[in-house]
């Protein structure tokens, strides 16, 4: 089983909220997750993030590959 770190969107109608899940990468998007680990809302001045940063490694660690966009994130939160 391939594992996956992404964003599961969240929110209204142009008004974007996104979670930060571990997930099956076979599982649609805003499906079914193994674990949330943090969240991003890139609406609010400045951006608020925040990860667990415990369990971004562990899961790291444990082999789950992180989306383009979840790298980034965890680039300029130190995580990488």
């Amino acid at each position: 089983m391939a594992v996956k770190i992404r964003l599961k969107r969240m929110g209204a109608h142009k008004k974007p909220f996104y979670r930060i899940v571990v997930a099956d990468s076979r599982a649609p998007r805003d499906g079914r997750f193994i674990e949330e680990i943090g969240y991003f809302n890139p609406l609010t001045e400045p951006v608020q993030l925040k990860i667990d940063s415990d369990k971004a490694k562990q899961w790291l660690g444990n082999g789950a590959q992180p989306s383009d966009t979840v790298r980034d994130l965890f680039k300029k939160n130190g995580i990488i």
